[in-house]
Formats: structure tokens, C-alpha cells, sequence
């Protein structure tokens, strides 16, 4: 038996932490282009003034479908791959709070996944309803779709507000990260949770930084593997 085995390895783990962003930061850039690309100026500020962002991604469905899928489809893969990477970054840090954050956020991406098959589900509802049919009943059962049975999608949600913090206060507790990658990690944590919503220029701004936190993390564990924590003697980053 390989004592010195974790999950998940350094290769997965190192991929995961480098792809995982990289993804999330990709499909919120084309979901940000479906939405702004096919309408115009005065379509956008209607849609602006909605209260839930459904109906015009719906309307951004109809209006180019291949684009809208694409951009859901690399999110949904970013979450997948993130919940390789949170773990490996729990690992990294290498304390207790760590341990917790990281497992919270994991959870969280499972809620993610859940909402992509809502969401997938409200787009295929167009073809045999129709877009206004369609939008009025995504609208009517919004909240019963989005918080889930048990109210357990809207529930571990929740995970990614506090499992940021304690990442990021066990990343300070032992010197893995330096304030300004702290200040990056907790930005991300502010990202949208929820279904069919909108993807803004400050999203992108937020998963970039979050690029710049776990991308160099994700090649130093590839080229180096992860440091003993208990032997950590320096930060593993100066920034």
C-alpha cells in the first residue's frame, strides 16, 4: 500500500487546478456573448430591467442555440473538474479550516451540476411550447426548480460563501497564499448561484482571478507535486 497516495494525485490534481478555472472562466464568456451578441441596444436594456435573468436567456436560445449550449456546457464541465481541484487546493493548504472549506465548495458544484439539468430542461421546453410558453412556465415554477426537493440544491449553495472564507483563512493561517491571491480567492466566492442567470462582465472579472490563483498552483503541483504542509517554511506564493 502507497502511504504517501492522496486524492486526487498530483497529476489529476494538477490538471484539475489549472482546466477547472479555465473552464468556468470560458463558458462565462460565451454565455456572456449569447446574451449580448443577437439583440439590440434597446432589447438589452428591456432585458436589463427584468427582474430574473430566465427570460432572456431563454429569448438568447432562441436566437442562437449552438452558442447558449456551448456556454452552459463548458461551465457545467468547469464544475465537474473544480471538484477535483478544490480538493487538491484543501490539500495544498494543508489545515483544518481548509478540510471544511473545501469539502463546502464541493458540495456547492454538485448544486451547480443540478441546476444544469434544469436549465437544460428549460431550454428543450421551447420546442414544443414555444418561447413565450415556455418562459411563462420556467417563470411560474422558478423557485420550486431552483431550490431543488428538500431545498437541497439552494441549501448547499450556501457552502460557497462560507467555504470560501474558511479557505481562504486557513490559505492565510498557514502562508499559503499572499493578500492579494487572498483578495482574488474571496472575490470569486462572490459568484452568482442559482439557475438561468446571467453571466456580467464582473463574473468574468471574478473567475479570472480565480484563473490566477489556482492556474500557477495547478503547474506547481504538476511540475513539483504538493509540499509536506508541516514542513512549510515559506509562502507558496508572494502575492
Amino acid at each position: 500500500m502507497d502511504r504517501t497516495a492522496w486524492f486526487p494525485g498530483r497529476f489529476l490534481g494538477g490538471i484539475a487546478l489549472v482546466l477547472g478555472p479555465l473552464l468556468w472562466l470560458a463558458g462565462l464568456f460565451v454565455r456572456h456573448l449569447s446574451l449580448r451578441l443577437p439583440f439590440t441596444a434597446e432589447q438589452l436594456r428591456h432585458f436589463d430591467s427584468l427582474p430574473f435573468a430566465a427570460t432572456w436567456q431563454l429569448a438568447a436560445y432562441v436566437e442562437n442555440p449552438a452558442l447558449v449550449t456551448a456556454g452552459f456546457a463548458l461551465f457545467a464541465a468547469g464544475s465537474a473538474v473544480l471538484c477535483l481541484a478544490f480538493a487538491t487546493l484543501a490539500r495544498i493548504v494543508g489545515h483544518g479550516l481548509a478540510v471544511w472549506g473545501g469539502a463546502m465548495l464541493i458540495a456547492t458544484l454538485f448544486s451547480r451540476l443540478y441546476w444544469t439539468g434544469v436549465e437544460q430542461t428549460a431550454f428543450q421546453l421551447i420546442g414544443p411550447l414555444g418561447l413565450e410558453r415556455a418562459t411563462e412556465h420556467v417563470l411560474g415554477i422558478y423557485t420550486e426548480i431552483s431550490y431543488g426537493p428538500w431545498l437541497l440544491s439552494v441549501a448547499l449553495s450556501c457552502g460557497q460563501y462560507v467555504g470560501t472564507v474558511l479557505l481562504c483563512v486557513g490559505g492565510y493561517l498557514t502562508g499559503t497564499f499572499g493578500t492579494a491571491r487572498l483578495a482574488l480567492l474571496l472575490f470569486a466566492g462572490t459568484l452568482w448561484a442559482g439557475v438561468l442567470k446571467a453571466a456580467q462582465v464582473q463574473d468574468l472579472v471574478a473567475i479570472g482571478g480565480l484563473c490566477a490563483v489556482l492556474v500557477p498552483l495547478g503547474v506547481t503541483v504538476l511540475r513539483a507535486g504538493l509540499p509536506e504542509p508541516a514542513r512549510r517554511t515559506r509562502r507558496l506564493v508572494s502575492w
